[in-house]
């Protein structure tokens, strides 16, 4: 099956590759990191989260073990076909209606940080029109030094090396990406855009889409909540 790709995004490797360059096998191997446990800090007990760009559901298992109820969104049919457990959407996020309120909307994978403005506006658009009164949206930033500390490179426990090769300005705010993920038997590779964003940027942007950050829930800022504005 041939995928369109979104333009300015790329990826190689074995298996399906995803319109924004993520390989499908890849991410059925990666490990979760410590995000579950954030967000099961950050949100009441038993939540219905609605997942933007769950993936494979890396994330989504996790909650779900936790005792959340997850419906799961991604553009890739084949991506959702690892979901196990949750009701899945296949659907691009910015274009997202489901016609339903959720306690908790989560948007990680610093998708906000989207090279595309228009798709910005429409994910956290999307966010404010899926939560529900008194619910809030998670949302995963990208670290300070994400394009300056670069290249950069980590060796995983469980044994790759992902790196981050190179990020270069194309223009209008906008890096191109390119990251790498080394396995003993496979390698990979993204190249995507991302729009680097202030905390001043960011706030304004959640509060194009009627959004206001209610807390920052990691040191580094990274993960925050945001809850619909007053």
């Amino acid at each position: 099956m041939t995928v369109e790709m979104r333009e300015g995004y790329d990826g190689t490797g074995p298996g399906a590759i995803t319109p924004d360059g993520c390989a499908v096998e890849l991410y059925t191997r990666l490990p979760v990191g410590d995000e579950p446990d954030v967000i099961a800090a950050a949100v009441p007990a038993g939540a219905h989260i609605l997942e933007l760009g769950s993936g494979v559901g890396r994330m989504t298992h996790p909650l779900l073990e936790r005792g959340f109820t997850v419906t799961a969104v991604d553009e890739s049919a084949e991506m959702l076909a690892h979901v196990r457990g949750a009701r899945t959407i296949c659907a691009p996020i910015e274009k997202l209606d489901v016609g339903e309120r959720f306690d908790v909307v989560m948007l990680a994978s610093f998708l906000v940080h989207s090279g595309d403005v228009e798709v910005r506006r429409g994910m956290l658009r999307a966010c404010a029109r899926h939560v529900a009164e008194g619910g809030c949206v998670l949302i995963q930033r990208e670290g300070a030094d994400y394009h300056t500390n670069v290249p950069r490179e980590r060796d995983d426990p469980s044994g790759f090396t992902v790196r981050i090769a190179s990020s270069e300005p194309v223009g209008d705010g906008v890096n191109s990406v390119r990251a790498e993920y080394v396995f003993p038997d496979a390698v990979w590779t993204q190249t995507f855009l991302a729009r680097p964003l202030t905390k001043e940027q960011f706030e304004e942007a959640l509060a194009e889409a009627g959004l206001e950050v209610d807390a920052y829930l990691t040191p580094d800022g990274m993960w925050v909540r945001a809850v619909p504005a007053a």
